[in-house]
């Protein structure tokens, strides 16, 4: 008989649902991708629906349902950090309260009630609700890490804003357990100082670090003494203390305070407001500090525990730069990171500690890893997109995989941009082949149309290589496996261009425009790239795809960036796609073995109401 354990995080950002069967991943995905609302915070009643409608189960064949995090010890902090900096942030108490009074404090028989709205979808009309448990944030994190690695030992390293009390914690598995090391409690936590620099720049917190990321090669980093000195105080071993005089995260709506402000001499910068060099000097400044504190960290604790093999996952092991400094060390043997890094990836944690700490079940280790690829999520067959597209009268042609892979590997040797829907979709922040949109990486103008015309995006946003696992060490500077896009490389000397003097002194984002290597579109300004190496045993089609191109161009690479526009959640129906392609200026839209052209398919009205659908990342 199968056992099915179900995990799920929602109420703060990113809500998903996870689902094992005899501890095996079968299903995960978050929330956004049904509801259309970015990092959609609600019960992810979608996301459940889908992952027990893939199994044609319903809750009577679950277990158990595992909650990422335990509320009381959340509700303990707030409580306990706004009795220390009263009378100040009154009003973000009090708005605070509304919510934990109202909602979140009986978040028990909340859950409870949305479960059985769940089973009523269903049309079960049963009142029986699966045991309801709870984890910690940070030992979600530490089993959505170490559980689905390759590693039957590890140290584990889980750095976020911040979770009940821990910001950065440490841990090791071994086997199917997990027991702690020591961690760092709120309010010192280094993914709110990164935050606090995403918002002082002007982006989102939760949704832009990785833009400032993105900023950060076109800017040096003269502010770092200044952040060490005035911000944070960082001891030989990586841990570290925040001067919270300068922050306003803990007490307030803002992050930064007018003492922060006043200590790089301007106010924060506007959405919307034009980038200048400073920005681009902060984002270098910060990123450098952030790296410092992760290479402390791990040369501290491969030094301490003397374990080969690292696994990371929080969310700043999304930032991968970082990740790829750290592979650059050698510090430790093997690293392993989460693709789903955030809180959505904390559902899937939340499940494997309920099937191997709470049930005590062994776990079978998977020497590449058991994530599927993070093909986790929902796919369509032909004959339901032929249906569909019948139904819109959309013009499209069929063809089997080899004539189709021929003609997509043509349209992108001539420039064209193609919008990629295959199988499963992906669980996780990143698009790694399964809802895709995809150019040629050789195109000067490459960048500049996916960013303008197709994402609608700032322009200094630099896109990634999806390129033939096989062929990433030809190419990069990194001889090892990358298939979640979470690692940054050098892209080869040999294939880069020096740039002279005149080039060099251009301003900030002017350098865009220079061509830094015979890969242009997806080399940074630092000749850097977020690689992603595509196996064909993951996800053979996209494989076959890229090496179509392989052998018509001789590039084994293309470019790869997520199938939406900005503010948008990644399409997951076809027609999520349909409509995205028809509303941008891609020129193909791939459906499985349904191919269509943008040329060939009805005239829409320009609706200048799309874009305000979705809220501005």
């Amino acid at each position: 008989m199968n056992k099915y354990v179900l995990g799920i995080s929602c109420f703060y950002h990113d809500s998903a649902a996870s689902l094992l069967k005899n501890g095996e991943i079968i299903a995960a995905a978050q929330e956004e991708r049904f509801s259309r609302k970015k990092h959609d915070s609600r019960f992810p009643k979608n996301a459940i629906l889908f992952c027990l409608k893939s199994q044609n189960i319903n809750l009577l064949d679950v277990e158990y349902v595992i909650y990422y995090e335990k509320p009381f010890l959340t509700f303990e902090r707030l409580l306990e950090t706004y009795l220390g900096t009263a009378p100040r942030g009154g009003r973000s108490f009090i708005a605070a309260m509304q919510v934990w009074i109202k909602e979140k404090l009986f978040l028990k028989s909340q859950l409870k009630k949305e479960l059985k709205e769940v089973q009523n979808s269903l049309r079960f009309d049963s009142k029986y609700i699966p045991q309801l448990l709870f984890s910690e944030h940070h030992l979600s994190h530490a089993a959505a890490a170490f559980y689905p690695s390759p590693f039957e030992e590890a140290v584990i390293l889980c750095m976020d804003g911040v979770g009940e009390w821990a910001t950065t914690s440490a841990w090791i598995g071994k086997g199917k357990n997990i027991e702690p090391l020591w961690e760092i409690s709120f309010p010192h936590s280094l993914g709110l100082l990164y935050s606090s620099f995403t918002y002082y720049c002007g982006f989102k917190v939760n949704s832009g670090e990785y833009k400032l990321m993105g900023l950060a090669p076109y800017g040096k980093p003269i502010y770092v003494e200044k952040i060490k000195k005035n911000l944070i105080d960082i001891k030989d071993d990586g841990t570290f203390r925040l001067d919270i005089s300068y922050f306003k995260f803990h007490r307030g709506f803002r992050m930064t305070g007018r003492k922060f402000h006043k200590l790089f001499g301007k106010p924060p910068r506007k959405e919307e407001e034009e980038l200048s060099q400073f920005h681009m000097d902060l984002a270098a400044s910060i990123q450098i500090v952030t790296e410092e504190i992760v290479l402390k960290l791990a040369k501290c604790l491969s030094k301490e525990n003397k374990i080969r093999n690292l696994c990371l996952a929080g969310g700043v092991a999304l930032n991968c730069v970082a990740n790829g400094k750290l592979l650059k060390e050698k510090i430790f043997e093997n690293l392993w990171i989460q693709p789903a890094s955030g809180d959505a990836g904390s559902s899937l944690g939340a499940a494997m500690l309920g099937w191997h700490q709470f049930q005590n079940n062994e776990r079978i280790v998977n020497l590449k890893d058991s994530m599927k690829g993070t093909f986790l999520g929902p796919e369509f067959t032909n004959s339901e997109i032929i249906k569909y597209l019948t139904q819109v009268n959309a013009p499209f042609y069929v063809y089997k995989d080899d004539d189709l892979f021929e003609i997509l590997a043509d349209e992108l040797d001539k420039g064209n941009v193609i919008g990629w829907f295959n199988g499963k979709m992906e669980f996780g922040p990143r698009a790694l082949g399964g809802r895709s949109i995809i150019g040629d990486p050789r195109n000067q103008k490459m960048q500049s149309v996916m960013n303008i015309k197709i994402k609608y995006r700032e322009s200094f946003r630099p896109f990634a290589p999806s390129i033939l696992e096989e062929e990433v060490s030809n190419i990069f500077e990194i001889n090892t496996r990358s298939p979640y896009m979470l690692l940054v490389a050098q892209v080869k000397h040999d294939l880069c261009k020096e740039m002279n003097e005149e080039e060099n002194n251009l301003f900030g984002i002017d350098k865009l425009n220079i061509p830094r290597s015979s890969l242009p579109a997806i080399t940074h300004v630092d000749y850097s790239a977020r690689v992603q190496t595509v196996s064909s045993e993951t996800n053979p089609r996209y494989h076959d795809l890229i090496n179509s191109f392989y052998k018509r161009t001789g590039c084994p690479t293309i470019v790869n960036t997520s199938f939406n526009v900005r503010g948008e959640p990644i399409v997951c129906t076809p027609q999520d796609a349909y409509r995205c392609f028809m509303r941008t200026e891609m020129d193909i839209l791939v459906l499985q073995n349904q191919i269509l052209f943008k040329k060939e398919q009805p005239k829409v009205e320009k609706d200048e109401t799309w874009m305000q659908e979705f809220e501005l990342d």
